[in-house]
């Protein structure tokens, strides 16, 4: 399921929703532990798991940006920095199962918010396959994603600057 964007006075809102049959305690290990964070967002590494502590991004050329945590709830929710936006995590029992949400917040459109939607839609469905130990063609689902999300952001701005 795509995510629902809308635009407010701050800018613009991603909100991605995902239903899973596990168990909150196993979708929050996959947000929150390296070696299961990593299963699904390589490049991502939680320093310090704490309001005011740290992820690090590695950009593949050596270097790493530091992006802070900026909300933290064990066990319910965890944002951080995204560049000039945010973006957040929340994890609800729900019917027996888990529900993830992850919400962006986006300050402007730019020509890469259509790939970190992208990314972050296939990321989520990345966390449901490994769940549910199934596999996954990442990269060929985010060819598909990529000009949905294009055509619905230039739809809402007209065209992207």
């Amino acid at each position: 399921m795509r995510a629902e964007i809308i635009q407010n006075e701050q800018g613009y809102t991603a909100t991605f929703e995902r239903q899973l049959q596990q168990e909150s305690n196993q979708v929050w290990a996959m947000l929150t532990e390296n070696s299961k964070l990593q299963q699904w967002f390589a490049e991502l590494t939680i320093e310090d798991l704490q309001k005011g502590g740290n992820i690090t991004f590695d950009m593949g050329d050596g270097t790493f940006e530091n992006m802070a945590i900026l909300d933290y709830e064990e066990g319910k929710s965890i944002a951080f920095e995204w560049a000039e936006d945010e973006v957040h995590f929340e994890v609800t029992p729900e019917n027996g199962g888990t529900k993830l949400v992850l919400v962006e917040t986006i300050s402007k459109i730019t020509p890469h918010t259509a790939r970190d939607l992208a990314g972050w839609h296939v990321c989520l469905d990345a966390i449901v396959a490994i769940l549910n130990k199934e596999e996954i063609a990442r990269q060929e689902e985010w060819n598909k994603e990529y000009p949905e999300y294009q055509r619905l952001l230039e739809s809402m701005t007209g065209s992207i600057e």
